[in-house]
């Protein structure tokens, strides 16, 4: 009899039904038996939550909660985007562009959402989400372009416009930096301060904490360079670069590289992204996931950099321990369940082993 079946006719035992031709102690024993039986039956009676099934789903953070708030805030976004669409505009409708600034937030705010949580999403999921995301951004590119006004054809003195080098004409991603249009290439523009159009130099910059310094920074046209930066800062921006050398402190938010080749990136940030990236080796310590795109040849390894206060700026920036995400790895464009061809783990006998920077002054 099942146990199940022994607890729904536990009620009808009685002594008469015990079997006669057992001796004492199997009497005991069946007695024993019935005893937890009843015992199971009123725990599970007076305390349902305990059963099997509610058990094994416990509360907690769960993949499918996350995709249930994804796909709702998914459906919004397009909600909004079709409702912009189908609406008559005028040549010149201030609410159009705050429209438009306000989706594009919320997909910027539903990308952070995913690189938040996919320490406990499994990898299928988290490169799906970001496809998704990637597509949004793609409708609201062509909405943009349906909907704003073309600038009509002219002559125009453009000597006093400030020229914008093609080189530096890059997306922003989740940083929040100011940007700027360029009329000629339709791309965003990254305006901070950082090295810029070098080859073959020592480039170094020491973060003091504290200081108003401490902001984004930006490698951007460097060739056949060193770069040391030593310190804590908010975010990197990393731009076409080639043979070239990049041992970074910690990153209080977001690393953002693309068009890189040839290169070996030592990095400690929250949250990395890696896109158009040619056979370059990374060293990382990351909060979330690191993220690759449109990328081949790439190899990983843990963060190994080591310079005088290190500890304390790894630790103000909450990245102190070791995360091992280093290793776990999404391919925005590999989308099966298999490992991504695009990137690997560097082997340890190919690996440079711990790497001590210092000022130039030292």
């Amino acid at each position: 009899m099942e146990e199940g079946e022994a607890i729904s006719s536990l009620n009808n035992i009685t002594p008469s039904t015990t079997p006669k031709t057992l001796d004492p102690i199997a009497q005991s024993k069946h007695a024993a038996l019935l005893e937890r039986l009843s015992k199971k039956s009123h725990t599970r009676q007076s305390n349902p939550d305990n059963s099997p099934s509610s058990l094994s789903n416990p509360p907690f953070e769960s993949t499918q909660s996350f995709l249930s708030l994804f796909s709702q805030s998914k459906l919004s976004i397009e909600s909004h985007l079709s409702r912009i669409h189908q609406t008559p505009h005028p040549h010149s409708n201030p609410q159009l562009k705050s429209d438009l600034q306000n989706v594009s937030m919320s997909i910027s705010d539903l990308e952070k959402l995913v690189a938040e949580k996919s320490y406990f999403l499994p990898s299928y999921e988290v490169r799906s989400c970001l496809k998704t995301v990637s597509d949004l951004k793609q409708t609201l590119d062509n909405v943009t372009s349906d909907v704003v006004p073309k600038k009509k054809f002219g002559f125009k003195n453009k000597s006093t416009k400030k020229d914008i080098s093609l080189s530096n004409a890059v997306e922003k991603t989740q940083i929040g930096n100011p940007i700027v249009e360029s009329e000629n290439t339709g791309s965003r523009v990254w305006d901070s301060p950082g090295f810029k159009v070098k080859e073959n130099e020592v480039l170094v910059k020491q973060f003091e904490v504290g200081s108003e310094e401490v902001g984004e920074f930006t490698l951007s046209d460097l060739r056949g360079c060193e770069v040391r930066l030593m310190g804590c800062l908010r975010a990197l921006f990393v731009n076409k670069l080639r043979d070239c050398r990049v041992y970074v402190g910690p990153v209080l938010g977001s690393v953002l590289i693309e068009e890189v080749e040839g290169c070996v990136f030592v990095l400690a940030s929250h949250q990395i992204r890696i896109h158009h990236a040619r056979g370059c080796d990374f060293y990382l310590r990351v909060r979330s996931r690191p993220i690759i795109e449109d990328s081949s040849g790439v190899r990983f390894a843990p963060y190994c950099l080591r310079y005088d206060g290190i500890e304390r700026d790894l630790g103000e920036a909450n990245i102190g321990e070791e995360t091992g995400n280093w290793a776990n790895v999404d391919d925005f464009r590999w989308l099966r369940a298999v490992q991504s061809p695009n990137w690997s783990v560097l082997p340890d006998c190919e690996r440079v082993g711990t790497v001590a920077i210092q000022s130039l002054e030292s």
